[in-house]
């Protein structure tokens, strides 16, 4: 990926970090999106420039519109071009039907729909042949386990309508777009020695939680050449929890 340069949504700590790593070790600058922890997010950025290619934080809510859009164009701005576009950014609600409240509902949507469209619409535009259009999506998208996960799972699910469409509509401009669908990852927000650690777990079929070294390994993969003829695709990287 020498020469190109990558736009990571939510690239500041978790497996948006991991992916930013993977992209910059792999030969492409980076910009990375974040909403509240400048600190993380400029870490990640000395990480990425660490690799001796060059990164970029930008502060944006994805639950902004006008943001979504405008994180293409400062990435553009500021490195001159944008090959691969990660959908990373997104909002994990859980909780009983009766109790997702209206903005609860506007926000998740707004976050791991509205803006994936937004982002992926406004990349679209600048991305040229071989550009690369990589979203992360969940395995609840596939299989949810129990209840509670009426909102997360309705949003995931969206993307892979997005992601066929996207493949179908920029095709015959050379660019892809698939999806990736991560299990039980170990982060900060979901650490796999957590309260809900064990039972996740339990739910794959390799019995642990995955790393997000390994989600990245396969961003990396779908961004790259060897992937030029690989969209509209999805791939599990769930330890077999839809198994």
């Amino acid at each position: 990926m020498s020469g190109k340069v990558a736009l990571v949504t939510g690239g500041s700590r978790g497996i948006g970090a991991a992916i930013a790593l993977k992209l910059a070790e792999d030969g492409a600058d980076v910009a990375i999106t974040y909403v509240r922890d400048e600190a993380a997010a400029q870490d990640v950025v000395g990480k990425i420039e660490a690799t001796g290619r060059r990164g970029l934080a930008i502060r944006a809510d994805a639950a902004d519109a006008a943001a979504a859009v405008a994180v293409v164009e400062r990435t553009v701005g500021a490195f001159g071009r944008l090959d691969v576009l990660v959908n990373n950014v997104g909002v994990g609600v859980l909780g009983p039907l009766d109790d997702l409240a209206l903005d609860t509902v506007d926000r998740v949507l707004d976050v791991n729909v509205r803006s994936v469209f937004l982002t992926s619409q406004a990349a679209a535009a600048r991305l040229g042949p071989g550009g690369r259009i990589v979203t992360v999506g969940s395995c609840m998208a596939q299989r949810v386990p129990g209840p509670g996960g009426t909102l997360y799972a309705t949003s995931k699910a969206a993307l892979i309508g997005l992601t066929k469409a996207l493949a179908r509509e920029l095709g015959g401009r050379g660019i892809t777009a698939n999806l990736v669908h991560p299990g039980p990852i170990d982060t900060d927000m979901n650490p796999a020695d957590g309260p809900f650690a064990e039972a996740q777990s339990a739910m794959t079929a390799l019995g642990r939680y995955g790393s997000a070294t390994e989600v990245a390994s396969m961003v990396g993969y779908l961004a790259g050449a060897e992937a030029a003829y690989v969209t509209g695709a999805e791939f599990s990287v769930d330890g077999g929890h839809a198994a």
